[in-house]
């Protein structure tokens, strides 16, 4: 019998905001003056950043945002995010992070789903966010009437904010700096809404996961403090954007726990861009993705450059492959931490430790959280056996918004099942497998589309890899890669025959590809992630939303 879960790390009282506890705390500490944000315009401290939040929620609750209401925030990294952010949750709104840079259709998704009662954007993205409330915006690929297999029909009216902000106009700097400096928090119960996270996004659209403010604190105790041991020396860099939950927590939420720094930059991230930026602000820890990582290893100088100021860099997002850990170490010998997190259960409960690491795999539990490998049914399986992972800890969801049936499937009782696939070894040391709809039957043995994703990266042809499963003539599924050249090929047929002979000759021979597809780059979802349905829609011509040809 495996222990009963762990006792709560972390259990703050039933009146609760976060906005105090990652913010207000630091101030009452004596910490205002400390650097809390590093940007290119300067420096902010805590106290700066307290102002600024407290106008934001003056601004907020004047224009008649009341508490548990939804405030969009669609801004570039920088300090109005983080005081929006703040302001929203002092106030007892419930924050949805939005990336500034969606399509009309997906912006228009949103605007339906999240009834929003304001919007925050800036200048360069105002139009398009404004005319995505336009009606009859129809979605991409559906007519302006059909429906999205979710519950929504496009064609409708569209929920558009009612009162948009463009922040970086000066009338807005006016009316925002003549609001106090000073604001009493909303007494939020420990258990209320505090910000909308996102699924993925790569089997339909998004769903809302509604987390609560004992979430945010519960993982920032367990993986913040006990497994990257933040201080208060620490400064956190980024490569996904503060509206990815991942970045939220490991670049926001936890180094302003701590009395730490947050660097960050506006602009989409690149390896030059990134580079530049670790040798300007000097960062102790890098929050990093694998698609960023394959990226900075494949520069030609990237050995020449400098980043001697980590202590630490993580990884989260996707699957980090052992061929790209082994380049970095190689390249920097920095220790990189894979992980595994999810909006559901807000951030990463499965990671490798800095004294610790197994390239290859997600680690260990994060303290705080009990993680298990099961079958269909739920019972556990011994260790070294693939099944479902099933985790149960303190920042578990409170749902997904308007998705009952998802709900459902997703949390059972206490625990969260994530539709992930793991193994287990002696260890305890848990290897991700992959999504369960990602999984592959192939006949009759289950395979991993990593697991031949990451002997593809091993050829020095191939910059990025994807597999998924494909019915063949016959019927049966079989694997298919896309990738993604090294460098210009012009005799694609030729690369395809050689991959799919240099797979073979390293795994057994059913899971070698039985096509492989060479692209100009892999279509990913708003989050960054894989969209491996949309792969999976380029050979079959089935669509992703039902009753759509």
């Amino acid at each position: 019998m495996r222990a009963a879960v762990p006792q709560p790390i972390f259990d703050p009282p039933e009146r609760f905001n976060i906005a105090e506890y990652f913010l207000g705390d630091r101030i009452r500490e004596g910490w205002g003056g400390r650097r809390a944000l590093l940007t290119d315009g300067g420096e902010k401290t805590y106290a700066e950043v307290d102002a600024l939040a407290n106008r934001y929620g003056h601004l907020l609750r004047r224009a008649g945002v009341r508490p548990e209401e939804r405030v969009l925030i669609a801004l570039p990294d920088g300090p109005d995010f983080v005081g929006a952010l703040f302001g929203t949750l002092r106030i007892g709104a419930v924050g949805v992070m939005l990336n500034p840079y969606l399509r009309r259709d997906e912006i228009s998704y949103f605007f339906r789903y999240t009834r929003g009662a304001v919007l925050l954007v800036d200048s360069g993205r105002a139009d398009a966010f404004r005319e995505a409330a336009s009606p009859g915006v129809a979605d991409a690929g559906a007519g302006s009437a059909a429906d999205d297999g979710e519950g929504l029909r496009w064609g409708e009216e569209i929920s558009a904010p009612r009162e948009t902000f463009v922040v970086d106009r000066p009338r807005f700097r006016e009316r925002l700096h003549g609001q106090p400096a000073t604001l009493d928090p909303f007494p939020t119960h420990r258990h209320d809404p505090a910000l909308w996270l996102f699924s993925g996004g790569t089997t339909g659209r998004p769903k809302g996961v509604v987390q609560t403010h004992a979430s945010f604190a519960n993982t920032t105790e367990c993986y913040g403090k006990r497994v990257l041991g933040l201080t208060e020396d620490d400064i956190t860099l980024s490569v996904p954007k503060l509206f990815f939950g991942y970045a939220t927590g490991s670049n926001l939420f936890f180094p302003f726990s701590v009395g730490a720094t947050a660097a960050l930059f506006p602009e989409r991230c690149t390896p030059e861009v990134l580079f530049h930026r670790i040798e300007t602000f000097r960062p102790t820890i890098l929050v990093n993705v694998p698609t960023m990582i394959r990226l900075m290893v494949a520069q030609p100088d990237a050995a020449g450059r400098d980043l001697s100021s980590l202590r630490l860099a993580t990884s989260a997002g996707e699957a980090l492959p052992p061929e790209l850990h082994r380049r970095w170490r190689d390249t920097w010998g920095v220790p990189l931490l894979d992980g595994l997190g999810t909006a559901e259960m807000w951030h990463i409960f499965l990671s490798n430790r800095p004294e610790e690491v197994h390239p290859g795999t997600l680690g260990r539990a994060v303290p705080g959280f009990d993680v298990r490998v099961c079958d269909d049914e739920g019972r556990e399986l011994p260790d070294g056996e693939v099944g479902w992972l099933r985790v149960r800890g303190g920042s578990r969801a409170l749902g997904y918004w308007q998705r009952a049936d998802a709900t459902a499937e997703a949390f059972r009782g206490e625990w969260y099942v994530s539709g992930d696939m793991v193994v287990r070894d002696e260890r305890g040391v848990f290897r991700y497998c992959g999504r369960g709809d990602d999984m592959l039957k192939v006949k009759g043995k289950w395979l991993s589309p990593g697991e031949v994703e990451d002997c593809l990266l091993q050829h020095a042809a191939v910059a990025d890899a994807a597999v998924v499963g494909v019915p063949g003539r016959d019927g049966l599924v079989q694997p298919v890669a896309w990738i993604v050249p090294a460098g210009a090929n012009s005799d694609a047929t030729g690369l395809a025959a050689t991959l799919r002979t240099f797979v073979a000759s390293r795994l057994a021979s059913y899971k070698a590809p039985a096509a492989v597809h060479v692209v100009d780059a892999l279509p990913r979802t708003h989050l960054g992630k894989v969209d491996r349905a949309a792969l999976r829609e380029t050979v079959t011509g089935v669509s992703r939303r039902r009753g759509a040809p």
